[in-house]
């Protein structure tokens, strides 16, 4: 049961980071984002809230499933679970709110780098939870692709 509840807690905790960037990106989704010149591989728009809201939900699970153990604290998952959620709503505010996509290019990069080391540390504690941020590594792959494209087909 108390697993449970680590579960639904860490679902919440991403889909209100989420929602919290969501908001600051909003205006220049509608204003500043379709004039730039973007990949034939952009998804539609329609695909950005239905691949964040399953890798929100297998984060939280993935977070959930380790949460109450010891192990979490001595490796630094917890750290680590939450340096990545810091560099997820930064890389909103970067890109969007601030329309800087070369910041938001290094925030992405270190993002790629805190998801990796999360998905690595993980795999020593519990398998399952490590694939589950499975879908997050490859969204970010493309996520990475398009921000690099934006810069450079872009003038800043």
């Amino acid at each position: 049961m108390k697993r449970i509840i680590y579960i639904f807690v860490a679902i919440a905790i991403c889909f209100g980071i989420g929602y919290s960037a969501q908001i600051f990106q909003a205006h220049s989704l509608a204003t500043w984002y379709p004039t730039l010149d973007k990949s034939v591989l952009t998804p539609p728009n329609e695909a950005f809230p239905i691949a964040w809201g399953i890798i929100y939900i297998c984060s939280g699970i993935s977070i959930g499933l380790v949460w109450d153990k010891q192990t979490m604290l001595d490796t630094g998952l917890g750290w680590l679970f939450f340096l990545q959620l810091i560099f997820n709503f930064a890389w909103s505010i970067l890109f969007f709110y601030l329309q800087d996509p070369l910041s938001g290019l290094i925030d992405i990069a270190l993002l790629d780098l805190t998801v990796i080391f999360y998905t690595l540390t993980c795999y020593r504690i519990n398998r399952f939870a490590s694939l589950l941020f499975i879908p997050y590594l490859i969204w970010l792959t493309l996520a990475t692709y398009l921000n690099l494209y934006i810069v450079i087909n872009n003038p800043i």
